[in-house]
């Protein structure tokens, strides 16, 4: 089964700007959606950006214009620049990816209930 491990986590000023990096394990194929979601401290765990397979990306509106979901499948990484961080973007974050063959309608591409793979979580903290 797929395995996932996220880096690049860390704590800046609200203003700053950090990547971070999603390694899966070579056991990604068929896989037809990844993406990024973030748990802060009671609340529920939200989608912030996703891709499919199609190359088309979706992101939830408190991020649309400041974050961007990208990939490298050559090196079966994911990535999520954040730029532009505001305190309200403080969570864990973590890496997901649908199970093998799972397509996605548009209602289902950020929901965590769509993705069956998850890596441990890296915290991001903004600060004013």
């Amino acid at each position: 089964q797929a395995q996932l491990v996220e880096s690049g986590g860390g704590s800046v000023q609200a203003g700053g700007s950090l990547r971070l990096s999603c390694a899966a394990s070579e056991y990604t194929r068929n896989i037809q959606f990844m993406g990024w979601f973030r748990q802060a401290p009671g609340k529920e765990r939200e989608g912030v950006a996703t891709v499919g397979s199609d190359g088309i990306s979706s992101y939830a509106d408190s991020v649309r214009g400041r974050f961007t979901i990208s990939q490298d499948n050559a090196k079966n990484t994911l990535y999520l620049q954040m730029n532009s961080l505001k305190p309200e973007d403080t969570a864990m974050y973590y890496c997901a990816a649908t199970n093998p063959g799972r397509w996605l309608s548009w209602p289902e591409r950020l929901r965590a209930g769509s993705f069956g793979y998850w890596g441990q979580g890296t915290q991001v903290t903004a600060s004013s």
